[in-house]
């Protein structure tokens, strides 16, 4: 049976399964449409789809008002990693029991945070230096390799970073607000080291089950405790009798760094409990679904990694190469894109394949392509890059050959956006007529 196939057989049965249950429920707000963002792992690469998400939420302003913020349209908004912490900060209430921010302002907060939560590590000559002499030029080359001796090294034997700042920043912003507290629901992902398994946390789950209600920054932390870079976090909850549950947790990107899925699956598990109720006769599937998931860019690899260069490779060289890490990074992109021909193979199947919206660099070079070079220069250039995607035409991958490819027709990703814009503006006013 091929994949489509499948999936297809796949979504029979969960129909099958949902409608029964469907025609108990009571109508909430007479939903036309189930509205789910979801945002990519990248570390400091977050600054592309927050460029993406500010252009969103300014096209929603123009429809609804300068007060409209994304979480008051989005039914679940999910996260992994960087995308984990600014689903916290769309969703999050302040003391007005709005959203803690404005998507406008994550942008800034990456620049003003994140050369403290990715601190700069060794020595770069500066270029514009007078050229040294012979001796100076050999004592610099020797402390450039000593440099480069102790970087590896401790890259080797422990993590890149403390991950004090991050721990600390989150706790102070994030106070005692715990997941259940979110202004809408929330999917984030963690994984245990411990039980060597996934830990999903959620809006849903905290307001159901005492111990699953964990705070946000415990959340937070967890999910970006990406492994080499921060050491994984350790907490505690309580369920209501008392009893401790404890959570080993890396990053949510080894299980889920496109948490589109993800979210697919808990709108369907929410469904299947009983939680949604549509208008009109059709039960719940990809039709009922508006979807947007947004990356934080790839590389074009061309020859980035070969056979022939891997071959030679131990440990270490999969672990760290040419200031990389090859086996994570493979790792992430291969998930990522599995999980975009699965949920793309799913729209297509059912013919609203526009109902789901992809927008993902896939040509980052250079510095931009890595998680944590946090020079102002290469924050300015990744935002730089989301601007420029927002012109770029709107592509969608094709599923035999699992490459985005431009869809004529229908103009760029900023109008894209607008028209998603209109769609969540619309969906909103249906369930809350004036």
């Amino acid at each position: 049976m091929n994949n489509i196939n499948l999936v297809i057989v796949s979504l029979v049965i969960a129909i099958v399964a949902i409608q029964p249950l469907a025609q108990e429920q009571t109508d909430v707000g007479e939903a036309n449409f189930v509205t789910v963002l979801s945002i990519d792992g990248g570390g400091v690469r977050g600054i592309v789809p927050a460029t993406l998400l500010a252009f969103l939420e300014s096209k929603i302003q123009e429809i609804d008002g300068p007060d409209a913020r994304i979480a008051d349209y989005f039914d679940v908004i999910a996260g992994t990693s960087t995308g984990g912490l600014m689903t916290t900060m769309l969703a999050a209430p302040n003391e007005k029991n709005r959203p803690m921010f404005a998507a406008k302002d994550i942008t800034n907060f990456y620049f003003q945070h994140s050369p403290r939560i990715f601190p700069k590590i060794g020595h770069t000559f500066d270029e514009a230096q007078p050229y040294p002499s012979q001796n100076e030029a050999c004592e610099m080359g020797r402390t450039k390799f000593m440099n480069s001796v102790v970087t590896v090294l401790g890259e080797a034997t422990g993590p890149k970073y403390d991950g004090k700042y991050l721990r600390a920043m989150a706790k102070m912003m994030l106070k005692n607000l715990t997941i259940k507290d979110t202004l809408t629901n929330v999917v984030i992902p963690a994984f245990d080291i411990r039980r060597l398994q996934p830990v999903i946390f959620s809006s849903a789950q905290g307001k159901e089950v005492a111990w699953k209600n964990a705070l946000l920054a415990d959340v937070c932390i967890s999910t970006a405790a990406a492994p080499t870079f921060f050491p994984p976090y350790y907490f505690e909850t309580r369920d209501v009798d008392g009893t401790k549950h404890t959570f080993d947790l890396i990053d949510g990107g080894v299980a889920a760094n496109n948490p589109t899925h993800l979210a697919i699956t808990h709108i369907t598990k929410e469904a299947v409990m009983g939680k949604y109720r549509f208008s009109g006769p059709e039960v719940f599937d990809g039709r009922r679904m508006l979807v947007l998931s947004l990356g934080t860019g790839t590389q074009t690899y061309n020859d980035l990694y070969t056979a022939q260069k891997a071959a030679k490779w131990g440990l270490l060289s999969w672990i760290f190469t040419n200031g990389t890490a090859p086996i994570l990074r493979i790792f992430g992109d291969a998930m990522s894109d599995m999980v975009d021909i699965h949920v793309s193979t799913i729209f297509q199947s059912l013919q609203v394949e526009k109902n789901y919206l992809r927008i993902q660099e896939d040509n980052l070079k250079g510095e931009a392509t890595a998680m944590d070079i946090s020079s102002p220069e290469n924050m300015r250039a990744l935002e730089d890059i989301g601007k420029k995607l927002l012109k770029k035409p709107l592509s969608r991958l094709d599923v035999e050959t699992g490459k985005l490819e431009p869809v004529k027709g229908e103009g760029t990703n900023a109008d894209a956006l607008a028209r998603f814009a209109t769609l969540l503006c619309a969906e909103r006013k249906r369930r809350n007529p004036a």
